[in-house]
């Protein structure tokens, strides 16, 4: 066995820890368990794996991904440990050791976005969660190696957008039906012995594994026994998730494969049935309502085996040109739908023959109305507080909700949302001047700023704080992910060029990323899909340095922390701990993807 990721290195502080180096080795490793699982070779694929969770390279870095760059690092388990500190986290790394033991999750409730109803969460001790991360970093590579090519939920280099690109690509030139089905309580009714059957892992792997899921939950001092489902809230829990509904693609696929045959003189040609999955909800396509349909009863069937059902209230048949009740479907706050269209507006084939039809993907009304009715929420809550403070609050919800939506048709969206802003804020400045006339308010409130006139803004020219319109974000297509790439295919470049065009990456930190070609200014690594990114200033602020596009750097979130604590821009409480985030750190997650049930928020 080759020894050179194995033996431990000679460090005795966290900041002396060679991260350009550990990262090296881990993906090395990764690199070859993928393509050991691609070539099908079980015995090796398993050997590696082996080799890396005894590597203390890749203890370290499962370490730092939970305790320094995630955003759940300050939640406690049911031990109470958060926040660790550097000496914490030397020590954590060296006492992680995949033993088949795991003590019970604690049980948390968030809210659903945009609904009343809650989710729970599970929130394992930090040391599972160290634990978690490090099989992650053994079985995903395996993995990524397996998974089809449309599933995109919780995958690296894979978003909500790939799959919306890729449903555009599959029904832009042809009408089709449509089931969108969503899985009914998938995380938390996975069968358990069928899981562990797919995952088909070295004995310790799986026996760890076992050990969360049966790990049971503390809610309110009293334990629960967890029969069925994976542990929400935990690192690993996504990935269980996907192995979970590895298959049913495949299954669908070879029962209706693309047909080109000739009968009786006659050329027959009938295009495959298409699934495409991002995590619990998936939609099946075909151009045939009796396929679309027996498609339905064998994706029942299947998740059956698995102890999983459909939903029946947000399972539906559509169709994406004909008015069948209501035309078109939603998928991932995305309406997709296809418009009659007249010979002169019309889309065309690869041949520049009209369709007679035009296919447009919009926000839809349930996304649009819950931005709408958060906006007016926090304008009702913020009377007495002044407008710049308001516009602070605003803005950021503004540019993320348009940031998510800029690849599609928004712009008719985004305008009729800009004219029901002005609206709700025009009652709340005559609410708090209820004794002014309309001219006074609005020469008080909106201003001429730059080329924008009826800006909602606290003062003319520089310095001005302006409202974001909806409008003012630019409309850029996305660029669907390969189907058969993925991080640990050693494409590096590709997957660093992909980060910066990503829709909701900020044009700021995106001119970064393009400037830097990728890479982190301090480490010199590529940006991974998986990575969190900040936007740093050279010469801290608080030391003079200026707030332009000189004297700012995209660097990895740890690599941040080393360089704040180093170059004495915040206090720190023990040579690079560092608790909170810095004034002067705007962080931006390279790969957003919208709230779902199953997220390691922890």
């Amino acid at each position: 066995m080759n020894t050179s990721y194995a033996p431990k290195l000679l460090v005795n502080e966290w900041k002396d820890i060679p991260w350009r180096t550990v990262e090296r080795k881990v993906f090395k490793l990764q690199k070859r368990i993928y393509g050991a699982s691609k070539r099908g070779d079980v015995r090796m694929t398993h050997k590696l794996q082996r080799l890396l969770m005894s590597s203390w390279s890749a203890k370290a870095l499962a370490v730092r991904r939970v305790t320094q760059d995630n955003q759940g690092r300050k939640t406690a388990g049911v031990d109470g440990v958060s926040s660790l500190k550097p000496h914490q986290r030397l020590a954590l790394i060296n006492k992680l050791e995949i033993n088949g033991k795991s003590k019970p999750t604690r049980r948390v409730w968030i809210p659903k976005p945009g609904k009343a109803e809650r989710r729970p969460l599970g929130i394992p001790t930090m040391y599972d969660r160290a634990l978690q991360a490090l099989v992650k970093l053994a079985l995903e590579p395996e993995w990524e190696a397996k998974f089809e090519a449309n599933s995109y939920g919780f995958r690296p280099g894979r978003s909500s957008h790939d799959a919306i690109s890729a449903i555009f690509n599959y029904i832009r030139y042809k009408p089709k039906w449509v089931l969108d089905a969503d899985i009914a309580g998938c995380f938390d009714n996975i069968n358990h012995s069928k899981l562990l059957e797919k995952l088909n892992s070295p004995g310790k792997i799986q026996y760890q594994i076992k050990a969360w899921l049966k790990s049971g939950v503390i809610d309110k001092g009293a334990l629960f026994p967890t029969k069925s489902g994976t542990p929400q809230g935990g690192v690993i829990s996504p990935l269980l998730a996907n192995i979970a509904l590895h298959g049913l693609e495949e299954v669908i696929q070879k029962t209706f494969p693309r047909i080109s045959t000739t009968e009786k003189g006659k050329r027959i040609r009938r295009n495959n049935a298409v699934l495409i999955r991002y995590a619990d909800d998936f939609v099946i396509l075909h151009e045939d309502k009796e396929i679309v349909m027996r498609c339905k009863e064998i994706a029942v069937s299947w998740l059956q085996e698995i102890g999983l059902e459909l939903k029946d209230t947000k399972t539906r048949m559509a169709h994406t040109l004909e008015e069948v009740e209501k035309p078109g479907f939603d998928f991932l706050g995305f309406y997709i739908r296809q418009y009659p269209q007249s010979k002169h507006n019309s889309a065309k084939d690869t041949q520049g023959n009209r369709l007679g039809f035009k296919t447009l993907i919009k926000p839809s009304d349930e996304s649009l109305q819950n931005h709408y009715r958060k906006l007016s929420q926090i304008i009702s809550k913020n009377n007495s507080r002044n407008q710049t403070d308001l516009i602070k609050t605003l803005n950021p919800i503004i540019r993320g909700w348009t940031q998510y939506y800029s690849s599609v048709a928004s712009k008719e969206t985004y305008d009729k949302l800009d004219y029901l802003l002005y609206l709700r804020l025009r009652r709340w400045a005559v609410r708090r001047h209820g004794n002014k006339g309309k001219r006074w308010i609005q020469r008080k409130y909106w201003k001429t700023v730059g080329n924008r006139s009826w800006a909602f803004a606290n003062r003319d020219g520089a310095g001005a704080f302006v409202l974001r319109n909806h409008g003012e974000t630019p409309i850029l297509r996305h660029a669907k992910v390969r189907d058969t790439a993925s991080p640990f295919d050693g494409n590096t470049s590709y997957w660093a060029s992909r980060l910066g065009k990503h829709p909701e990456i900020k044009p700021s930190l995106a001119y970064l990323l393009k400037r830097q070609k990728g890479k982190c200014n301090i480490c010199g690594l590529f940006f991974q899909s998986s990575d969190v990114i900040e936007v740093d200033h050279i010469t801290p602020k608080s030391k003079g340095g200026k707030d332009n596009r000189e004297n700012k750097q995209a660097v990895h979130r740890h690599c941040h922390d080393d360089k704040t604590a180093k170059d004495g821009s915040r206090s720190t409480c023990d040579k690079g701990c560092s608790n909170e985030e810095p004034d002067d750190v705007k962080a931006s997650r390279p790969v957003l993807k919208p709230s779902r049930r199953g997220d390691s928020s922890a």
